[in-house]
């Protein structure tokens, strides 16, 4: 009987030996598998990382470019605005010197308003002149002088040659503070600063004009600069105030919608 049994183990433990090394086997097979699914997946992930890194760097360029764009849209209305400044001016110079020499219909069929308004101006510079510039105060009461005075002071502005136009401006303010052109030429001195980076003598030029002709043709594009000014100046919370005063005050002209574009504009700068 012993020996049976002994027989039965000696032919049973190959087998059994034989069941453990491929159950072995099997477990280092998926051990090896796992490990290489880890690498995989481990790779995967660094692929992932890679690819998004690509696409964050796409998006960054396409946002700079995009904020390029910006600027040079900005540039562009910046001078297509100083351009229709200009054309503006030139009409408004041709209009006052008409009525200041005669040639104005209105004022021949009796309206004296401008008149009125160049010989107060007249008035009140030959008043303040000391004795010493009686010839200056003589050439402040001739409506052709302020008209020639304007038109230099214009002329220089218009070939970008800022600093001059800038003393010629003040000077004619100086001689004629009460002129039919003086808001322009409030107007134009503040042009001339801004053009020049000078934004804090530009704000208070365009302030200058607003505070004592709130009535002028040139308010509203005066307003719209003083915003922009406040922007140079980094007075941004000032800038937003101003500029929807813009919108609101001017509704549906072009300084309400170009006050409105920069309102959009520092809106999406900031994120809110």
């Amino acid at each position: 009987m012993a020996g049976a049994i002994a027989s039965a183990m000696l032919f049973a433990f190959p087998a059994f030996a034989q069941d453990s090394r491929l159950s072995l086997a099997d477990r280092v097979t998926r051990l090896e598998q796992q490990a290489q699914n880890k690498d995989q997946s481990g790779t995967g992930m660094v692929n992932q990382m890679q690819q998004l890194q690509s696409q964050v760097q796409q998006l960054q360029g396409q946002i700079e470019e995009l904020q390029h764009q910006l600027q040079t849209l900005d540039d562009k209305n910046k001078a297509q605005y100083t351009d229709l400044d200009a054309r503006m001016g030139r009409l408004e110079g041709g209009s006052a010197g008409a009525a200041a020499t005669g040639n104005n219909p209105q004022a021949q069929a009796g309206n004296p308003a401008a008149a009125a308004s160049v010989a107060a101006a007249a008035s009140n510079t030959a008043a303040n002149q000391p004795p010493a510039t009686a010839g200056s105060a003589a050439a402040a009461g001739d409506p052709a002088a302020a008209q020639a005075a304007y038109d230099v002071a214009f002329k220089a502005i218009r070939a970008g040659n800022y600093v001059e136009a800038s003393r010629e401006f003040r000077s004619f303010i100086q001689q004629y503070p009460n002129h039919a052109l003086a808001p322009n030429a409030w107007y134009w001195l503040g042009e001339s600063y801004y053009a020049t980076t000078n934004y804090p003598v530009a704000l208070e030029s365009f302030q200058q004009l607003l505070s004592q002709f709130p009535q002028s043709d040139k308010a509203p594009d005066a307003l719209l600069k003083v915003g922009y000014s406040q922007l140079e100046l980094k007075q941004t919370v000032a800038a937003k105030a101003t500029l929807t005063q813009v919108t609101t005050k001017y509704p549906g002209s072009k300084v309400a919608s170009l006050a409105q574009e920069r309102l959009q504009r520092l809106q999406l700068q900031s994120g809110n």
